[in-house]
């Protein structure tokens, strides 16, 4: 088999695109073992900013439960998210169902501020009526995230579960196995990747929310595998209209919700690595 060679200009590409992202990574990791107190002045090789960062309970014992808030917010979302776009989707009409839709999604225009203090006028007003929750604190703060990361969970697999061939579970039921079982062993294997893109992406929210980052000055990059596999050898990873509709939904919401965010990273490197000729 023969091997293709890349020639200068690719080589170069790589060179400067790579070091683009890579080198002010590195010059921020050299600078975390300066001496001075000051960013841009090199004041000689030291360990002690490390030292005082693990020296310092407090700090450490903040983002220990930041993480913490972060992953059990990302599991409960996906849970709440699951229950919500299966009622949406698989239970057809029924009454309340726009009134129910709307509440899931008001998060998502609805300002963070309001959503806020309403949630913290409603944590006085229980605690005063029967005592729960007991002031504020890790609870309230993972059920305030919750409810904000549950509707971007619940947009985000209702989507999928909309495309999903019903004939599917309608065969697995003929043959004998259970709603339940279906959904388990047919329905949860096809929405998988649906599922962790929630679960990340209810993760990365939370995690910049307890930061108090707001989200429209989240950055970040998604690898569209699905457009560099068309592109490069005319297949599908997934059904075209999935596909598509998998492809417009990421990139109407980074461009509603995540301005910064890109949502269609291809470069000719990823292409050649697929097979492009």
């Amino acid at each position: 088999m023969k091997v293709q060679r890349l020639g200068t200009f690719s080589i170069s590409s790589l060179v400067i695109g790579f070091g683009f992202l890579y080198i002010p990574m590195l010059i921020l990791v050299i600078y975390s073992f300066n001496a001075s107190r000051l960013v841009t002045v090199w004041a000689g090789f030291s360990t002690k900013w490390y030292v005082e960062l693990f020296q310092d309970q407090q700090l450490l014992d903040a983002a220990w439960m930041s993480l913490k808030i972060a992953f059990l917010t990302a599991c409960m979302s996906l849970v709440m998210g699951m229950l919500a776009s299966l009622a949406l989707v698989r239970l057809g009409r029924f009454r309340g169902k726009m009134s129910f839709a709307g509440m899931i999604t008001a998060p998502l225009v609805m300002p963070e501020v309001i959503t806020g203090l309403s949630l913290l006028l409603l944590f006085v007003a229980m605690e005063k009526s029967f005592g729960w929750p007991g002031g504020r604190g890790m609870l309230t703060i993972w059920i305030a995230h919750v409810t904000f990361s549950t509707a971007f969970v619940t947009v985000i697999l209702a989507s999928r579960l909309k495309e999903i061939d019903r004939s599917l579970e309608e065969a697995g039921m003929d043959l004998g196995a259970s709603p339940l079982k279906v959904f388990f062993v047919i329905t949860i294997p096809i929405i998988t990747p649906a599922l962790l893109a929630a679960w990340l992406l209810a993760l990365y929210i939370a995690t910049a929310e307890k930061q108090g980052v707001d989200k429209k000055k989240l950055s970040g990059t998604t690898q569209n595998d699905i457009t560099k596999e068309y592109l490069s050898r005319g297949t599908y990873i997934f059904p075209p209209r999935p596909s598509l509709k998998l492809s417009t939904d990421i990139i109407h919401y980074t461009t509603m919700e995540v301005p910064k965010w890109n949502p269609i990273n291809i470069c000719s490197f990823h292409l050649d690595e697929a097979g492009a000729t």
